[in-house]
């Protein structure tokens, strides 16, 4: 491989991944990671509650999908597995077990006729998705005109909107089929039903092992391993990067503390960010950056007295149809992650904001807690008070994959000056497994780029 600087703006999971593959290859590669904040790891990272640290961003990742997985075994990191399953959804009538369902959708059709957390004539409409006639229509729909078609409205905000719009805190009247979830357009498309689909991908499931995995020491971990196998003179922290100048063939990166030639740039970072940053260097990619919606999220972290530990129902926790409460969802720490760290306390993790609830972050941390608390007593035998609590907001954190998604990913990547790269969650998944495979994806291209195989890097980049 023909030897250049590469300089990656971002030092979360996406950048340090990147960094660390392209090092893989050739530990004599100079790599440098230039990351804004003090400390590198972005939303993978650990807060302090009371006397435990607890994930103040995601607490696993899916495991079906083998690149985090994988990752995670090359770095030496151990895997633990979920402590107990199920969860349940909130209902007027209180906290109701969820039915079998495959993404959201109810794969089970005698449970789910007797399912008390829809009404009679909402699970008789979704029911009907059994005899309807799927669409032929080729244009891309939202994940939520699909449910609501097949399966009607009641279903849709009651079992698809809390599961997954939930995981991009997003509308699903707005989030696109192909770029979320296109397995819901493939069961339709093979199955003739969402429900027929549904059961059969779980079927294929069962012996797929455990669906979430996580390392021992918490997902934070991730980062931190990767940063140990970089090393500290290949990530700058406190770096910010001010501006990006073509110089010849390669590029100026400018940061608050100087500059660094760079024959490849790799923009690990939001993508208003890399918009901002793109404006005079590649306009047309950063106007399409500028156009991908992100929500803000907080996550509230909470952890209740000494015997509190039995009041949490064996279940992961549960997830809130929109409006019916503060919080949008709820996971049950203490059971679903089970350490002698937290003794017989519950501790669970409250998720707040996202598309349509974002004004609930206005509101003081105090305020926040409390309002949850409430809610949690409710429903559950807990005292209204934690023993401790954290509130980490998040900012702009969550891009929304909307109508149209993937194409303007593929004018961005295909607007981009040779060089220059994208990568993280703003583009080909959110979750952390998707995003360490984007990140390898990427490396690839620029080990292409850099030994001056366009072809290859075109190959790659479809």
């Amino acid at each position: 491989m023909k030897r250049g600087r590469v300089v990656v703006i971002g030092g979360g999971v996406a950048g340090l991944t990147t960094a660390y593959r392209l090092l893989e290859a050739d530990p004599s590669s100079d790599v440098l990671v230039l990351e804004a904040a003090e400390a590198p790891g972005g939303k993978l990272s650990s807060v302090r509650v009371g006397d435990l640290s607890l994930e103040a961003g995601p607490d696993s990742f899916v495991a079906r999908k083998p690149w985090a997985v994988k990752l995670c075994r090359e770095l030496g990191l151990a895997l633990v597995q979920p402590g107990t399953r199920g969860a349940f959804v909130w209902t007027d009538a209180g906290l109701v077990p969820l039915p079998e369902t495959a993404l959201g959708i109810p794969a089970e059709i005698d449970g789910f006729g007797r399912w008390p957390g829809m009404s009679k004539r909402g699970r008789a409409r979704a029911l009907t998705d059994l005899v309807r006639k799927p669409a032929r229509g080729a244009e891309e729909e939202s994940l939520g005109a699909l449910v609501r078609r097949r399966l009607g409205d009641e279903a849709a905000e009651v079992l698809v909107q809390p599961l997954l719009g939930g995981l991009f805190a997003g509308d699903i009247d707005r989030l696109g089929v192909r770029a979320t979830f296109p397995e819901l357009a493939t069961w339709e498309r093979a199955h003739g039903s969402l429900i027929r689909g549904a059961k059969a991908a779980l079927a294929a499931s069962t012996s797929a092992g455990p669906l979430f995995l996580t390392p021992a020491d918490g997902v934070s971990a991730l980062p931190r391993a990767l940063g140990e196998r970089l090393g500290r003179e290949r990530i700058r922290t406190g770096s910010a990067v001010t501006s990006i100048a073509q110089d010849g063939a390669g590029f100026e990166v400018t940061t608050v503390a100087g500059e660094h030639h760079a024959d490849a740039v790799v923009l690990a970072t939001p993508a208003f960010v890399g918009a901002s940053l793109l404006e005079g260097t590649a306009p047309a990619a950063a106007n399409e950056l500028a156009q991908i919606r992100y929500v803000s999220t907080a996550l509230v972290l909470l952890v209740y007295g000494p015997g509190t530990g039995t009041a949490l129902p064996d279940a992961t926790g549960f997830v809130v149809p929109s409006g019916r409460a503060p919080m949008t969802a709820a996971t049950f720490l203490s059971r679903k992650w089970p350490s002698a760290a937290f003794g017989d306390r519950a501790v669970l993790r409250c998720f707040v904001g996202g598309a349509g609830a974002e004004d609930v972050l206005d509101a003081p941390d105090e305020d926040i807690v409390q309002a949850v608390t409430r809610h949690l007593a409710a429903v559950l035998e807990l005292p209204e008070e934690p023993e401790a609590a954290a509130v980490v907001r998040w900012p702009r954190a969550m891009p929304q994959y909307e109508v149209g998604h993937l194409e303007r990913v593929t004018a961005i990547e295909g607007s981009l000056p040779p060089g220059i790269f994208v990568v993280g969650n703003a583009f080909r998944g959110v979750g952390v497994a998707d995003t360490v495979r984007n990140a390898n994806e990427v490396a690839e291209r620029v080990r292409a780029h850099l030994a001056g195989d366009e072809r290859s890097s075109e190959r790659e980049r479809v």
